[in-house]
């Protein structure tokens, strides 16, 4: 080996480590780790392949020329995760702060290409300062290079983005078009336009992290789908979550081993309360129906009167749509509905089976929800689902009211099996609401009113607030013991497994956004 390549290995092995040991030391000293050490640490051990390794970026301006890192500050390749083909890109940070070149998007555009052609997900580890500004539109174009791949790929292949340091600008489309977004609490955010631009333009001061960190995103805006303390914790969150996704919309996600024995589950016959005021935690009926511990539930922090998240059932991977009696009573909003909508076209384009579990009592009354859209919010949800053609199973478990009835999953909008407990309330509002209505007359010409509308309101809970009216008409299939449930539903899902919808032709729906 002569002295010229010996150089040039030098220099490959100094880009691996992420632009040289010194700044790995001090990263670790904040608890980040080096692009490099994200993707070995992401990746099956030994699996990753990299792509691009010898690529320089092409400028010449502003003595650019004399700045030449092999990569371009982009770490690209692919390898497995828990044995499946994976694509990944990471930024790296200590290049030119990871800003995005020509070249630097090339080299993700062809991880992209790759993933699409061969049909596996792609993750992006992202950690950049933007666009890099020596290279004007070249860098501008190059993100609409990647935009671009990032529409076409939307329901063919999985996408995650990972924000493990800064990601301002027109940077955040990408992340914001993928199918989940995860943030490194203290240490990621995402903003269009950064504090020291919303301080000239609205003298509002405010620190990078109350604009757009992982607090903001998870609570706020719903931007972000899972946060993680650190880098670490960060990488497992998101190898977790492509552990319940198939490997694109052509396939189903992977079983996990699983004895089926007679799966009744005792514990759900208490989790109602006996007043229906009282709320209780759907989690709870979650974890009674599900396989142990395989909730994972996502947007945790944002819109927590509907709960969404991947679970197991019987080793299957199944998406979860519920509403949370623990906030708000479980009623729909328009975070809520916007949360869910998402989440069911993500498991619909994906082959993810959904499970609906309904206590509603309506959508969340109010000039400010009116003002903001609950109408074409609420119509998100009810298109999506109407959309689904992968099988949807709903379970009514205390109140289904009004219009929401109809938006969670009934059998009006195209369910497979409906089933409800026992508790269950399906009418077009509450008996006390209803009574007054109905019986108004009657009511203000009693003796005694507050006794006369007690006694409506316990005739018309009589004939309405239970399932079994509905299950007359066929609008629920079985009215279920709760210990039941799980077996009802593992049979019920073996028996839709293959289940195929013939669709109208057309270009493609218009979802009210």
């Amino acid at each position: 080996m002569n002295s010229k390549q010996k150089t040039l290995l030098e220099k490959i092995t100094e880009a691996k480590l992420g632009g040289g040991l010194k700044k790995i030391e001090k990263q670790h000293k904040k608890k980040k780790l080096t692009a490099r050490e994200r993707v070995d640490l992401f990746l099956d051990k030994n699996s990753f392949e990299e792509i691009g390794i010898l690529v320089t970026h092409r400028t010449t301006d502003f003595g650019m020329e004399k700045q030449q890192f092999y990569g371009d500050g982009v770490v690209t390749g692919y390898g497995t995760v828990n044995g499946r083909l994976t694509y990944i890109f990471a930024q790296d940070f200590t290049v030119f702060g990871g800003a995005l070149s020509e070249t630097h998007a090339e080299k993700i555009c062809k991880i992209m290409d790759l993933a699409m052609k061969v049909g596996a997900p792609v993750i992006g580890l992202n950690d950049s300062g933007g666009a890099r500004i020596q290279e004007g539109v070249r860098s501008l174009g190059g993100y609409a290079d990647i935009f671009y791949r990032n529409v076409q790929a939307s329901g063919v292949i999985p996408q995650i983005s990972a924000i493990m340091g800064p990601c301002a600008g027109g940077a955040v489309y990408s992340p914001a078009m993928t199918d989940f977004t995860l943030m490194v609490e203290d240490t990621s955010y995402m903003f269009v336009t950064g504090p020291n631009v919303v301080k000239t333009v609205t003298n509002e001061e405010i620190t990078s992290e109350e604009l757009g960190g992982a607090s903001a995103h998870s609570t706020k805006s719903g931007v972000t789908h899972l946060t993680a303390a650190n880098d670490v914790e960060c990488i497992i969150k998101t190898r977790k979550l492509l552990s319940y996704i198939p490997q694109n919309n052509r396939e189903k996600a992977p079983d996990q081993p699983f004895e089926i024995k007679d799966e009744i589950r005792e514990e759900l016959e208490n989790i109602i309360p006996e007043d229906a005021h009282k709320p209780y935690d759907m989690k709870k009926v979650i974890e009674g129906i599900c396989d142990k511990d395989s909730l994972m539930e996502i947007q945790e922090d944002f819109a927590d009167n509907i709960v969404v998240g991947f679970a197991r059932l019987a080793g299957k991977s199944i998406g979860i749509v519920a509403n949370q009696p623990m906030s708000l009573a479980g009623v729909l909003d328009v975070n809520s509905s916007k949360k869910a909508a998402r989440f069911v076209r993500f498991c619909d384009a994906f082959n993810i089976p959904l499970l609906v579990l309904v206590d509603v009592p309506g959508f969340l009354p109010g000039s400010d929800q009116e003002w903001n859209g609950i109408i074409v919010n609420g119509a998100k949800l009810l298109y999506a689902l109407s959309e689904a053609t992968v099988p949807r199973i709903t379970v009514i478990t205390r109140k289904a009211y009004g219009g929401a009835y109809d938006v969670m999953n009934s059998k009006h909008i195209g369910a497979d099996m409906n089933f409800a407990w026992p508790t269950a309330e399906i009418a077009v509002m509450g008996a006390k609401g209803a009574s007054e209505i109905i019986f108004k007359k009657e009511i203000s010409e009693a003796a005694n009113p507050e006794a006369k509308w007690k006694e409506k309101e316990a005739e018309y809970a009589y004939k309405f607030a239970d399932p079994y009216r509905a299950a007359r008409r066929g609008f629920i299939d079985e009215v279920i013991l709760p210990k039941n449930t799980r077996r009802k539903l593992i049979k019920a899902y073996a028996m839709l497994e293959n289940k195929e919808v013939l669709k109208p032709s057309r270009k493609h729906g218009n979802i009210p956004l």
